[in-house]
Formats: structure tokens, C-alpha cells, sequence
């Protein structure tokens, strides 16, 4: 494995969730001495995506970032129904296995809608491991709204059609790479595609633990956006949470079609758009932006 990535690995620690052992970091200020932040990746990778904006971050919060099971170092079983709900679940487990009443949360892609169910819950009193509050939320690129989102083909192909099951046993060969790789490209912006480097990285987080064996049963989620996407917004529509939404303007999943989205649905949006060529992985592809826009706004909340 990449060194970068061991080390990432190496500094964190498992817990039990159900039986099985969820990879997670905590790093910035000590427990209890500051504000805690919940850092909730997106599909398909994990905590690492967090990497190049955790200097920031952690200087001002002490930070929990779990890999949701079925991604990166965390347990990858294939009989499993993985589902939104369940990632928040584990979510609040992790949190009341850390003592954390309070948090605020950045949330991206996939971690969205984990956010939109742990902001549902906590708005209709259904939160699965006692009660916690959500201080804030920032929300990057991610399906806020099913009717806004447009996922690749390559991506609704093997997560609602009866393909995923079929490549599943070519996960991690040249071909499924090939396949892949371009859906991966396509999602970042014009001048921040990654590179061979990043891109190996990448493949290792995917096949660790076989984890491209499942990466079709976790990809599953878009259902759940459709299930659950009235409640969600509800409570999005009513909280009092603080939120704010950075987002990448070109991403073809959830740029600024989705933004525009948020600024109908939301009342009194707060909206931070990117500059024009960042897509998809807006703290890969501008860290020091969002770090910024995220700081800005929470540095009025603490």
C-alpha cells in the first residue's frame, strides 16, 4: 500500500459496530477541550478524501472521521444490506462510543444523504443511540436532491441494474479499471483530473479488504435518496441547524444544477460556489477554498 495511506491507516483505530470493525480517525484538539466535527465521506472511497483540508480542520475542532463499512479500512462484508440508514447508525454508534453529544458535521457526496438522515432524525426525535445535537452541517457536492441528480451512466449501470452482480467477480482486473477510470476523470474538473498517482490511490482504498467485491451493494444508495427524500428535505426545509452548501460548479453528478436546486428548496440558502473548474471533489481538487468557506462559516458558530 501507498505509504500516505498506511500512514493515514496507521493513525487510526478500529470500534466494534454489530460485529464488525469500523476504521476511524480522531486528531485536532483534545476531547472535550473544543468543538468536535463529524467528517462523513462520500462514495466510493473514505476518510482519507478528508486529507488534504485535515491540517485546517483540526486545528480548530477535534475531528472524527469514520470509513463507512463497506469502504476503505473498514470492514467489507458482501451479505450485508448496506443502506443510508445504516451508515447512520453507525454514525451515531461511533459518537456515543466517543461520548460526543454535540457536533458540527461536513458531509460529502454519499456523506450527504448520511447527513440528511442524522439532521432527520435528530428534527423528528429518532435518533437510534440516544440523543446528540448536530451544531451545524456544510454540505459539498453531493445528491441533496434526487430530482436535481444526474449520476453516470457507469454508476446507475452497476448499482441499479442486474450488472454490478455480474462484474462483481472482475472487480479490481484491468478491465473493471478501465472501466472505471474514465467515470472517475469525467467527475473532476478540467484541470484537476488526477493523476496516476492519485489515481493508484484510489484502486488501493477500492481493493482493500476486496472491497471492489461490494463496491456495487454499497453504491445501492441511490434508492434511498428517492425513499427518503421528502422526509429529508422536511426536516432541511424546518431545522434551525445552521447549513451551509460549497459546491463544485462542474461536477456532472451534483454542480451547479444542484446548487440552483438548493437555492429553490432551501429558504435563506447559504451558497458558496467554487471557482468554475472544480467538479466533484471540491476538497481534493481546492482544499484551500474549502477550507476557507467552510472556517468562515462555522468560526461564527463556536
Amino acid at each position: 500500500m501507498d505509504a500516505e495511506l498506511e500512514g493515514w491507516k496507521a493513525a487510526g483505530q478500529v470500534f466494534d459496530y454489530l460485529g464488525f470493525d469500523i476504521f476511524y480517525r480522531v486528531d485536532g484538539l483534545p476531547a472535550g477541550s473544543g468543538p468536535y466535527l463529524l467528517a462523513i465521506h462520500g462514495y466510493p472511497f473514505n476518510s482519507w478524501d478528508w486529507s488534504l483540508i485535515w491540517p485546517a480542520i483540526t486545528q480548530r475542532f477535534t475531528v472524527i472521521a469514520p470509513d463507512m463499512i463497506g469502504m476503505g479500512f473498514s470492514d467489507k462484508p458482501r451479505a450485508y444490506e448496506y443502506s443510508v440508514a445504516d451508515h447512520a447508525d453507525m454514525h451515531e454508534a461511533l459518537l456515543r462510543h466517543l461520548g460526543v453529544e454535540h457536533a458540527h458535521i461536513l458531509a460529502h457526496d454519499l456523506g450527504d444523504s448520511v447527513g440528511q438522515e442524522l439532521l432527520a432524525r435528530m428534527h423528528f426525535g429518532e435518533q437510534s443511540y440516544g440523543d446528540w445535537c448536530i451544531d451545524s452541517i456544510t454540505w459539498l457536492n453531493g445528491g441533496l436532491f434526487n430530482e436535481a441528480y444526474t449520476p453516470r451512466a457507469m454508476q446507475k449501470l452497476m448499482s441499479r441494474t442486474p450488472m454490478g452482480d455480474l462484474m462483481s467477480p472482475l472487480q479490481g482486473s484491468p478491465l473493471s479499471r478501465r472501466l472505471l477510470e474514465p467515470t472517475l476523470a469525467e467527475m473532476f474538473g478540467p484541470h484537476t483530473k488526477p493523476d496516476s498517482e492519485l489515481m493508484a490511490k484510489f484502486h488501493q482504498i477500492l481493493e482493500y479488504n476486496d472491497g471492489k467485491r461490494v463496491l456495487h451493494k454499497v453504491g445501492r444508495f441511490l434508492d434511498d435518496r428517492y425513499r427518503h427524500r421528502n422526509r429529508w428535505v422536511r426536516a432541511m426545509r424546518e431545522t434551525a441547524v445552521p447549513m451551509r452548501l460549497i459546491d463544485g460548479p462542474v461536477d456532472p453528478n451534483s454542480g451547479a444544477h444542484m446548487a440552483a436546486r438548493y437555492r429553490d428548496v432551501i429558504p435563506n440558502a447559504d451558497v458558496v460556489m467554487l471557482g468554475d473548474d472544480i467538479g466533484h471533489w471540491p476538497q481534493i481538487e481546492a482544499p484551500e477554498q474549502v477550507s476557507a468557506h467552510f472556517l468562515e462559516f462555522v468560526t461564527t458558530l463556536i
